[in-house]
């Protein structure tokens, strides 16, 4: 290690550059600002303004509202548990293994669509009503986890 080789660690520095310090700096004078102009000066307006014309943002329309309290459930019928054997436990770790379900999100719903043959364990965050019907008709148990 030697003098040559040091530097600022990473992210550190941003911009370097050193506006208005004179001609010889290749960018002196007007600092970069060109001449005059409502740009050029201080307190210059904020991005977004279109000179007292109404902005863009105003006069589009809004509306809605998104819900922060909101949950993304995942759902799935009652036909896809099929791929699992006689007497399985299913979780939502096994549905994902078995790449039934990507991302649970906040949770992971059975609905009752379909038919179910085999007996099992299903240990989910919720069921409909047709669908925890269906699988303790099989022989199953349905479980909220």
């Amino acid at each position: 290690m030697d003098l040559s080789t040091l530097q600022p660690a990473a992210g550190s520095v941003s911009d370097r550059f050193r506006r208005g310090r004179g001609h010889g700096s290749g960018n002196g004078k007007t600092s970069g600002k060109g001449h005059k102009g409502q740009k050029a000066r201080s307190g210059a307006p904020r991005p977004g303004f279109e000179g007292g014309q109404m902005p863009l943002y105003r006069r589009l329309p809004k509306r809605g509202f998104t819900n922060i309290n909101t949950k993304e459930i995942v759902s799935l019928n009652v036909s896809a548990l099929e791929v699992f054997e006689d007497g399985d436990v299913v979780t939502v770790d096994t549905l994902m293994e078995v790449g039934l379900v990507r991302d649970p999100h906040d949770g992971v719903k059975i609905l009752g669509n379909g038919e179910l043959t085999k007996k099992l364990t299903v240990k989910v965050n919720a069921f409909s009503a047709g669908a925890k019907a269906k699988i303790e008709a099989a022989g199953g148990t349905a479980e909220v986890e």
